[in-house]
C-alpha cells in the first residue's frame, strides 16, 4: 500500500512531533493565563486547561473552519512571542492570528502581533469581579453555575456567589451538590465539589456558593452574605413580565435581574451578538430577558441572511428535545399534547421563537411563523428556516458566506458552520455557539432558501446568557484579533 500524495511517510513520527509541540505549548498557555489574564483559543476552542492531545484535536478542528488542519508549528511561534509580551485581559484566537499572519509578506511576527493586539498591550489585567446570583437551580441553572465557575477561573470578571431555591428536605444541599457534580447529558463537573452543611455552602473548585432558601424573590438580604450590586439570573421562568421580575430588585444587594426565558411586555429580549448594544444603564434595563434557546439559535443566522439577501417571509420549524415541562408518562398537563409521554412520542406544540425574533430584529416583525416538534432526545435541537428572499441565491454562495461569517465576523461566537456527512445531534452536546449551520443540508432554489441550524438548547444557550451577564457587568473580555461586521464579508 502506498502513501497518499502529501501524507507523511511515518505517521507515528508525525504524531510524536505534534505531541512534542503541544507539550511545549502547555506551560506557555498557563503562563499567559496566570500572569496576563489572557486566554488563548483555536477558533473558539479555549486552550486553557487542555491536555496535549486536546490541543492537537483543537488544531485539527480547524479543518472544519478553514478546510485544512492548523499546523502546530504555525501557532507555537505565536505562543512563544505572546508569552513575552505585556498583555492585559483578552481572549486571543491563535487560529485567526496564524491565518492573518500567513497572508503577510516580509513582516516580522513580533511587529505583526503588536499591531493585531495593540488594544491590550500594556493594559491592566486586574479585574474586580461582579457578584452573580442564580435564582433557581434546574437544568439551565446548574449549567450556568458550571460556566460561571469556569469563567471566573479564566478571566476573573464574574463570580457566582449564591443560589436561591425552595428547600425540599433536610438533604437539599447534598442533593443540589450531587446534581451539579454529575449530569446525565453533559457529564461530570470538571473539578471538585464539597459541601459545608453547617454553613449551607457548596464549594466548587474553590468557589464558595451560598445556598439561600427562599420562595420570595423580593425578601432576601443578600448583603448579609457579603453580596452587593449583584446580577440575579432568574432561571425559574415563574415571572416573565416587568412587575414580577422587578420583585428581585426589592431585595437588598441586587442591581439587575436577567430572565432565562422570553420576556413579556416591554422587557427587552436580548440575543447576545445581535442586539446586546441596546442594553443601557436606565432604570428600565435593570430588568432584562435573554430570550429563549431557539430565538438565540436562529436570530443571528436570520440577521446575516436578511442583511445580505433580504427576507420577505418565512417559517421556522424547531425539532426540539423534550424538557422538564413535559410528562414522563401520559398524564394531565395544562398544555395541549404536552401531557403525553415525552420519551415515547414526537409532540407537536407551539413556539414563540418566531415572534420573539422581532423583539431583537424589528425588521422581521410579521414575517415569520413557527411551530415546534418535541422529540425523544434529552438535549440538542434543530431549527429549519424556510425562507423566501428578496433576491436569488445559490447553495454555494450561501454556504461560503455563512462559513466566512462563522470564522471572520463579530458573530463567530454565535454562528458556527459544519459540513460533515455523518454529523448527528449528539455531536453538538456541549457546543458554546448559539447555533450551527449544517452546510450539507442547505437548499437554495431561486428566491427560496432552507437552512438547517443545530443548537445545544441547554449549554449553547447558557453560554449566551453568561455573555449577557458579562456585558451587564462590564467585564466582557476583548476578543482579538478584531472580527469584521458580517456585511463587510464578501
Amino acid at each position: 500500500m502506498t502513501e497518499a500524495a502529501g501524507q507523511p511517510q511515518n505517521l507515528t513520527e508525525d504524531w510524536n512531533n505534534k505531541l512534542k509541540l503541544a507539550q511545549e505549548m502547555l506551560p506557555l498557555i498557563s503562563k499567559l493565563h496566570r500572569e496576563n489574564n489572557a486566554v488563548t483559543s483555536i477558533y473558539g476552542r479555549i486552550l486553557v486547561g487542555m491536555t496535549d492531545i486536546e490541543i492537537i484535536k483543537a488544531h485539527r478542528y480547524a479543518r472544519r473552519v478553514v478546510a485544512r488542519e492548523l499546523p502546530l508549528d504555525a501557532t507555537l511561534p505565536i505562543m512563544r512571542e505572546l508569552s513575552t509580551m505585556d498583555l492585559g485581559t483578552a481572549s486571543i484566537d491563535l487560529g485567526r492570528l496564524a491565518k492573518n499572519y500567513s497572508r503577510t509578506e516580509g513582516v516580522e511576527l513580533r511587529t505583526f502581533l503588536e499591531e493585531e493586539l495593540a488594544e491590550v498591550i500594556g493594559a491592566d489585567s486586574h479585574r474586580v469581579p461582579r457578584d452573580v446570583v442564580l435564582y433557581g437551580f434546574g437544568r439551565i441553572g446548574r449549567l450556568l453555575a458550571r460556566i460561571l465557575i469556569a469563567r471566573e477561573a479564566q478571566y476573573g470578571g464574574v463570580r457566582l456567589r449564591a443560589v436561591v431555591v425552595r428547600k425540599k428536605g433536610e438533604d437539599d444541599i447534598v442533593k443540589r451538590a450531587s446534581l451539579l457534580r454529575r449530569d446525565s447529558v453533559h457529564g461530570a463537573f470538571n473539578g471538585t465539589i464539597t459541601v459545608d452543611r453547617e454553613n449551607e455552602i457548596i464549594w466548587a473548585n474553590g468557589t464558595p456558593i451560598q445556598m439561600i432558601y427562599s420562595d420570595d424573590p423580593g425578601a432576601i438580604d443578600y448583603t448579609a452574605y457579603g453580596i452587593n450590586d449583584a446580577i440575579v439570573v432568574d432561571n425559574t421562568g415563574r415571572w416573565r413580565d416587568r412587575a414580577g421580575l422587578s420583585r428581585h430588585l426589592d431585595s437588598k444587594g441586587v442591581a439587575r435581574a436577567l430572565l432565562t426565558a422570553p420576556g413579556k411586555g416591554d422587557v427587552k429580549n436580548i440575543v447576545y451578538g445581535v442586539n446586546h448594544d441596546m442594553i443601557d444603564d436606565s432604570e428600565q434595563d435593570r430588568v432584562l430577558s435573554a430570550a429563549s434557546c431557539t430565538t438565540n439559535a436562529i436570530t443571528p443566522v436570520l440577521k446575516v441572511v436578511g442583511d445580505r439577501w433580504g427576507v420577505k417571509h418565512g417559517h421556522v420549524e424547531t425539532v426540539h428535545s423534550y424538557t422538564n415541562d413535559q410528562n414522563l408518562a401520559d398524564n394531565f398537563h395544562k398544555g395541549a399534547r404536552r401531557g403525553r409521554a415525552a420519551g415515547l412520542n414526537m409532540v407537536l406544540t407551539e413556539t414563540g421563537a418566531a415572534k420573539a425574533v422581532s423583539k431583537a430584529l424589528p425588521e422581521f416583525e410579521g414575517k415569520l411563523t413557527g411551530n415546534a416538534i418535541r422529540v425523544p432526545t434529552p438535549d440538542v435541537s434543530m431549527a429549519v428556516l424556510n425562507l423566501d428572499l428578496d433576491s436569488e441565491v445559490n447553495k454555494d454562495d450561501v454556504n461560503n458566506y455563512l462559513r466566512r461569517v462563522s470564522t471572520d465576523s463579530d458573530l463567530r461566537q454565535q454562528i458556527d458552520y459544519i459540513q460533515s456527512p455523518d454529523i448527528v445531534s449528539t455531536d453538538f452536546v456541549g457546543t458554546t455557539h448559539a447555533g450551527i449551520v449544517d452546510g450539507l443540508a442547505t437548499i437554495a432554489t431561486g428566491n427560496h432558501l432552507v437552512l438547517y441550524v443545530w443548537y445545544d438548547n441547554e449549554f449553547g444557550y447558557s453560554n449566551q446568557v453568561v455573555r449577557i451577564v458579562e456585558e451587564i457587568a462590564g467585564v466582557r473580555p476583548k476578543i482579538l484579533p478584531e472580527r469584521k461586521d458580517p456585511q463587510d464579508i464578501r
